[in-house]
């Protein structure tokens, strides 16, 4: 997905453990750490091609630590589990948003797949009901 616009504010909440965003396109997320852990568009986590993802489990209470820009088309998260190696371009943060219920759904599935009961689900009635 290709997008134009670009975040007019990014707000890190960490006693919630969610990133606001907000794009000048008036377009408001909130993206809670865990979810953006888990879809992490690092090769940790993407892989270095289809059929090389890696499932992220045990992400339930992982918080940011900071947020850094790279340049002006990205961030990076530096999450409390160590985790520094996602660039997140505009273009995919706008799409973890406007596409959050979807990705989490799946995401829920594969765990179940896996056979991984989470230890908390505080946000999937948020993350499903929008």
């Amino acid at each position: 997905m290709v997008n134009t616009a670009k975040p007019t504010d990014i707000k890190l909440h960490q006693k919630s453990r969610v990133v606001e965003i907000t794009f000048d396109d008036d377009c408001h997320f909130e993206l809670p750490c865990e979810y953006l852990r888990v879809f992490s568009p690092s090769a940790e986590v993407r892989g270095h091609g289809p059929g090389q993802e890696v499932l992220q489990v045990g992400k339930e209470t992982v918080n940011i630590e900071a947020i850094e820009p790279v340049g002006t088309y990205a961030v990076v998260f530096k999450f409390d589990d160590g985790h520094d190696t996602g660039i997140y371009s505009w273009d995919t943060l706008y799409d973890l948003g406007k596409n959050k219920s979807t990705y989490w759904k799946d995401y829920i599935r594969r765990l179940a797949d896996a056979g991984y009961q989470r230890t908390q689900q505080s946000y999937d009635a948020s993350m499903i009901d929008e």
